[in-house]
């Protein structure tokens, strides 16, 4: 299988100057660059540039995928969206990591491949992912924890947290993720099971979106020396003044009411197995009834057809005559299915040696037909010892 590497970085916040993509450009002649992008793919060879520069320099996220298993999700947000202690909190691995670099805080996250054996097979493996995920970055830019609460699951997917560990705050809305997010659990392959029990401290997002008179409530109280601010910043072009003042304007559930012990890494662990065993439970048993109830359905087909063939009676007997005297491989097929037909309505009504002698004497009619001969020995319909070919 050949190599398979992609490349994405994007400028969300603002777009890349002249100077910053005449440097982006030095570094790839194949790329697909605009002012807000940078896309490139790779089958041989690798990038040349720095990701992790290039992101603290230029671009506001980047996406990368290799088929050989690696994915790669780096973005970056302004200290004051995103203090940089509460990013500590969560991401405190090599698989989730955050540094500040100037005025920004950076968080990556990475998953590897150790032991090999999860290639992907697409070719446009990455296209859109970063797309589909970039949502989740504006929502944690307004408080919304929980990113970073599934970039401490995915180190915890990754056994790189110690088990005696207590788990950070839990934000609200685990059991209820956005598409951004789940996107992100299907790029860094976190585990659902552990998901879904860690989802169990989660209250309920509140999604009520204000009201007009709400928002002029909200923004009542604001100083005039706040708004004025505001709408400096707004006409110096802040990309990020209207995120800021919705963070300060709304408040996310960021955490779940007391509870009795706080849950360590080894107790969300060994929750998940249980949910993991569970669900392969109830899903072995969703799938002994569905085959059930399709077998079910088969066998009373079954009943019905062999209702309409008895129903035949002589009748079923002249048209297998009737389809072996066209000399045809089709119909051939035919006669056999409908002797075995006739071979199951006798069983039903205790007349299986009548069927037998006739399977016989029809067998004896043609005794020249081996194409017929070897359809009927197939199928165990009453064979002629003494003519059955030699195996």
């Amino acid at each position: 299988m050949s190599e398979y590497q992609y490349y994405e970085f994007l400028a969300v916040d603002r777009p890349l100057d002249a100077t910053a993509l005449a440097a982006v450009r030095a570094l790839s002649t194949r790329a697909r660059i605009t002012p807000t992008s940078f896309v490139n793919t790779y089958h041989w060879g690798d990038f040349k540039g720095k990701p992790r520069t290039l992101v603290e320099r230029y671009y506001d996220a980047f996406l990368y995928t290799a088929n050989w298993g690696t994915r790669q999700f780096m973005f970056r947000l302004p200290k004051r969206l995103l203090d940089p202690r509460t990013a500590e909190r969560y991401c405190t691995t090599d698989a989730a990591s955050t540094w500040t670099h100037g005025e920004n805080v950076l968080i990556d996250l990475t998953y590897t491949c150790e032991d090999g054996g999860e290639w992907d097979d697409e070719d446009d493996l990455g296209e859109g992912t970063l797309a589909s995920i970039i949502p989740a970055r504006a929502d944690l830019a307004t408080g919304d924890r929980r990113l970073l609460y599934l970039a401490w699951l995915h180190s915890v997917t990754g056994e790189l947290v110690d088990p005696d560990d207590v788990e950070p705050p839990v934000p609200a809305g685990l059991g209820d993720l956005p598409a951004s997010l789940h996107a992100l659990v299907d790029l860094l392959r976190i585990d659902r099971d552990l998901l879904a029990v860690a989802a169990q401290a989660s209250p309920d997002l509140t999604t009520h979106a204000p009201t007009t008179a709400e928002w002029r409530a909200r923004l009542a109280g604001l100083s005039a020396r706040d708004k004025d601010d505001v709408l400096l910043r707004l006409l110096k072009g802040d990309p990020n003044v209207g995120l800021e003042l919705r963070r300060q304007l709304t408040a996310t559930p960021s955490a779940p009411g007391p509870r009795e012990e706080p849950r360590t890494v080894a107790a969300l662990t060994t929750a998940a197995q249980a949910h993991a065993d569970e669900r392969e439970r109830l899903a072995a048993e969703e799938r002994a009834a569905q085959l059930a109830a399709t077998k079910k359905a088969a066998a009373e087909a079954r009943s019905r057809h062999l209702d309409a063939v008895a129903a035949e009676g002589e009748a079923a007997w002249r048209r297998v005559d009737a389809l072996i005297r066209a000399t045809k491989p089709k119909e051939y097929d035919q006669a056999v299915a409908l002797l075995i037909d006739l071979r199951d309505v006798a069983a039903r009504q205790n007349r299986q040696a009548d069927a037998e002698d006739r399977v016989r004497h029809l067998r004896a009619a043609y005794p020249n037909r081996s194409a017929l001969l070897q359809r009927l020995d197939r199928a165990g319909l009453a064979p002629d010892r003494a003519n059955a070919p030699r195996r």
